[in-house]
């Protein structure tokens, strides 16, 4: 065991005393393991860090949320299947929701969300492109949107008709920067709408705000925009536990309000997190199985350079190998040394890929707005992959070393 020890040890000095003595040579050797390394840990990077982003801001249904739409595409988008599906599904409707609101019996909360652009202004200044919503009084316990000055409008603002609005945060900032909003009166689209609350501010997805809202009653919107303005249903489960049968006892009683038969497939969509969830990890699988190519040509390159390298050593030291083995050095002596050198060598381009990309990745993190997170698990992998393609490459150099006969090796010249 001791012996075996004392061998690695020198092979890995061997190796290292390698690398040192010909700095430009090495570099040059490791290029393609570095590139690859560095290309699959980036790539992870980027994976991992929209994985985070995805669950975490992305989607505003929660864990136990689910929305009812007119159509949906997560995935690839069939500019066909779309045109089939806008001719056969038909609009949610208020009554729908009323239905649905009588009869639901696994959801804690239901509502209604409509949302366009339009115009915001508050004396003299203008906001282009806003998001108005128009939803029911719980939206904000349906998205998880909580109140950062005054309150949510209520059910007898809803019920009335009132021009009242609930901001966001971007709203607060350009018309309110240094007053309380509430109370005050904007312009939306040219109809005043008293401010009655501002939201908490939610930051922004891909580089875009998601503050620049403003939410007013469901029935101030129809009354503005009408009722077949694109409206969704929005809904909570009683818990995690009980989102699936939530949402098949939602597909069933919308089902049978609009007369489906069995045999007619749903006009209507039922989204939610985990659906979202599902269709970026399929979009991630294809960018991955693409990036496992590119890598694996760069690895396979590297390899082949290593190789070279490597028998290269094995005729440089050719008398040295003789030596050793006139001294009683094994075959296997020899073999596990190139072994060594070479997985050791491919191991260093491995690490040297790995601070690459993690520089890189802290750039990118800080200059665009694509988050990145490099994984533990992207390390191990970049270098126990470059290392196995350092041992693979270097069998043959090796077997090559370790079947020198000692007598001949003696005789090559120094």
């Amino acid at each position: 065991m001791v012996k075996g020890s004392a061998s690695f040890a020198e092979a890995v000095s061997v190796a290292l005393a390698s690398l040192r003595a010909s700095k430009l040579r090495s570099f040059l050797t490791l290029l393609g393991i570095i590139l690859s390394t560095a290309t699959l840990i980036l790539v992870m990077s980027v994976i991992h860090g929209m994985d985070l982003y995805i669950a975490e801001n992305v989607s505003d249904m929660g864990v136990d949320g689910f929305r009812v739409v007119r159509m949906a595409f997560l995935g690839n988008f069939d500019p066909k299947r779309y045109l089939e599906l806008l001719k056969k599904n038909p609009h949610l409707r208020p009554e729908e929701y009323d239905f649905l609101r009588e009869h639901v019996t696994l959801c804690r909360e239901i509502g209604i969300h409509a949302e366009r652009r339009a115009t915001v202004t508050y004396q003299e200044k203008q906001l282009e492109a806003v998001s108005i919503r128009g939803a029911t009084p719980n939206f904000g316990v349906l998205t998880n949107t909580r109140v950062a000055l005054g309150r949510f409008f209520s059910e007898a603002d809803n019920r009335r008709r009132l021009a009242v609005a609930f901001i966001g945060e971007d709203l607060r900032q350009e018309f309110f920067p240094n007053v309380d909003p509430v109370g005050k009166t904007i312009q939306i689209q040219g109809r005043p709408f008293e401010v009655v609350g501002v939201a908490q501010a939610q930051g922004s997805v891909f580089g875009q705000s998601k503050d620049s809202f403003a939410v007013i009653p469901i029935e101030t919107y129809f009354k503005m925009y009408g009722s077949r303005s694109g409206m969704s249903i929005l809904a909570l489960a009683l818990d995690r536990n009980h989102l699936y049968q939530a949402q098949d006892e939602v597909r069933m009683l919308l089902r049978a309000y609009r007369h489906l038969r069995p045999s007619q497939e749903d006009n209507f969509a039922i989204i939610s997190s985990d659906a979202l969830v599902e269709a970026w990890d399929r979009i991630t699988g294809v960018i991955a199985a693409a990036a496992v190519a590119v890598v694996s040509v760069f690895m396979v390159v590297g390899g082949v350079v290593i190789m070279n390298i490597m028998l290269a050593a094995v005729t440089e030291r050719t008398h040295e190998i003789g030596i050793r083995k006139s001294v009683g050095a094994r075959r296997q002596d020899i073999l596990n040394q190139f072994l060594v050198e070479s997985s050791l060598l491919a191991s260093v381009g491995g690490l040297l890929g790995v601070a690459i990309a993690a520089l890189l990745t802290s750039i990118g993190a800080k200059l665009t707005p694509v988050p990145m997170a490099v994984p533990v698990s992207a390390v191990l992998v970049g270098v126990g992959l470059s290392a196995a393609v350092g041992l693979f490459f270097g069998i043959y150099p090796a077997q090559r070393a370790a079947r020198l006969d000692p007598i001949e090796a003696l005789r090559v010249e120094r």
